[in-house]
């Protein structure tokens, strides 16, 4: 049995056919998520449902706990974690209601906790030059596709701390450089996942145009929330689709991305600290 970690709004799980539904409360050694996990059964896939913000939306993107988020999902079980987004477009090609998966990440955050191990005496670097799984990717392409989403494959996605939205001279300026796509909330998300050696992939759901397009309105939470909920019956759809589409975790090059990259020394990392982080560094130490 394979399991999904599905990280998104709070509406995703309710899917039809979702069975044996519940909530799980979890600690992690990094406080609590942002919400109970839901976890259910379709078909054969068990998934595991993270409300990233918080039901009722409580958290803003620089106060989630990401760590305790990821963390928690691969204390549960998940093999691989799709991430479900809404960005704003950076191109003239990408449209409100238009579904992009992303391939490389650009950092613009300040201050968030990026790793697992400051906290813990331990050092370790992950690689993260090929950030988003591509089998995973190519599965998600197939199953949006299934569900006649308007879909792009590819493209840079530009991370902000906000809360508040870009400058138009920040917007101009993501657009310069090539960027497709802008958003607030998939790293450290992604950096995280990969630490905890779970495939990631994002499912982004361009809601605006920012604040660039000369003959649109600037993004405001009226247009993204209008946007996103034409969308969501349709991003379940895409999830409904994955489940039966799911790559071999094990055959992805996350799921050994700690495999010689921890540097600490076995010898100085304690027993309590062997513990507390043992879902990801267990099958490491001797």
């Amino acid at each position: 049995m394979s399991t999904l970690g599905i990280i998104g709004g709070s509406g995703l799980y309710e899917l039809e056919g979702l069975t044996d539904v519940e909530e799980v409360r979890i600690d992690t050694p990094f406080g609590p998520p942002s919400d109970a996990v839901i976890r259910g059964r379709l078909g054969s896939v068990t998934l595991l449902f993270l409300p990233r913000h918080g039901r009722g939306h409580r958290y803003a993107p620089h106060r989630i706990n990401y760590r305790a988020n990821v963390f928690a999902l691969k204390k549960l079980g998940a093999e691989q974690v799709l991430s479900v987004s809404a960005v704003g477009s950076l191109k003239e090609s990408l449209h409100p209601g238009d579904f992009v998966l992303v391939d490389q990440f650009i950092d613009r955050t300040r201050n968030r906790a990026g790793t697992f191990f400051d906290d813990f005496g331990l050092v370790a670097h992950v690689g993260f030059g090929d950030p988003i799984d591509a089998a995973l990717q190519r599965a998600t392409a197939d199953a949006a596709r299934a569900a006649g989403a308007s879909l792009h494959v590819g493209g840079t996605y530009v991370c902000m701390d906000g809360p508040q939205f870009s400058t138009r001279a920040e917007s101009q300026l993501y657009r310069s450089w090539g960027a497709a796509v802008i958003g607030m909330t998939n790293l450290p998300e992604a950096k995280l996942a990969r630490e905890a050696e779970l495939p990631y992939a994002t499912l982004a759901m361009v809601t605006d145009y920012d604040c660039w397009h000369t003959s649109e309105e600037a993004v405001t939470v009226e247009a993204v929330i209008r946007v996103l909920q034409g969308n969501v019956t349709r991003a379940r759809e895409v999830v409904r689709n994955l489940v039966g589409r799911l790559p071999d975790p094990r055959l992805s090059p996350a799921s050994s991305a700690l495999k010689d990259a921890i540097l600490t020394a076995p010898d100085f990392i304690p027993p309590d600290v062997r513990a507390a982080l043992a879902p990801l560094i267990a099958k490491y130490l001797p």
